[in-house]
């Protein structure tokens, strides 16, 4: 079994200061002028991963390059700790600036009656694969994580769901000013901050949460 960390033991270690460890893994966001510019830092990544043994998600825009590293059934790999100092240190000498404001990673939370099993459907419906018992992800990763528990008592054949908003634990009370500001309602703080509840002015339900990149 390979050796996993914590976010905060991923968080200790040196030159990751770029990084935040979101719903899905160790992420940074670095801002690129254009799809040339973000395409040089690929090939670093690849290097990288090669070199530390870790399989990273990559995404190319022209504005950024996301960088992820997925975490196993049991965490964040070791591994990830000196490829996210590699890939820092080769976006800092192509010029490309860190911007932690943008990283994120977005679940859908999908309560069901204690006696239902919606997780086939929202399977074949979405052509998501199964992960562990409660939840479902994109075979890709490029849609959201989705996780099914019940609630007990709740009325049969009512769907409910909300969206989970993975954000850097420092950009997380900010998230939430805005979304009140933009006409929110704060349901429950009681967990802040490793998450706040909100919802929409017509209900429908957000959790800011940014318990992953601290855990320890």
């Amino acid at each position: 079994m390979s050796e996993t960390i914590s976010p905060a033991q991923f968080h200790r270690a040196p030159g990751v200061t770029d990084w935040r460890v979101t719903g899905t893994g160790p992420q940074a966001v670095f801002a690129a002028r254009s799809l040339g510019e973000a395409s040089g830092l690929v090939a670093p990544v690849v290097a990288a991963a090669e070199r530390f043994g870790v399989r990273p998600d990559v995404d190319v825009r022209p504005e950024a390059v996301v960088v992820r590293v997925p975490p196993g059934p049991d965490g964040i790999p070791a591994a990830a700790t000196d490829f996210a100092a590699a890939v820092s240190q080769a976006a800092h000498e192509l010029g490309m600036t860190p911007d932690p404001s943008r990283v994120q990673s977005v679940g859908l939370y999908v309560a069901q009656h204690s006696a239902a099993d919606a997780r086939p459907f929202f399977v074949a419906a979405l052509g998501y694969e199964e992960l562990g018992d409660t939840d479902a992800v994109d075979p890709l990763r490029c849609g959201p994580q989705l996780a099914f528990n019940p609630i007990t008592g709740d009325v049969p054949s009512r769907g409910r769901t909300h969206l989970d908003v993975f954000v850097p634990a420092d950009q997380a009370p900010a998230r939430v000013e805005a979304a009140l500001a933009a006409g929110g309602r704060l349901v429950d703080d009681s967990y802040a901050p490793a998450w706040w509840s909100l919802a929409s002015p017509e209900n429908h339900g957000v959790d800011i949460a940014s318990w992953t990149d601290t855990t320890d």
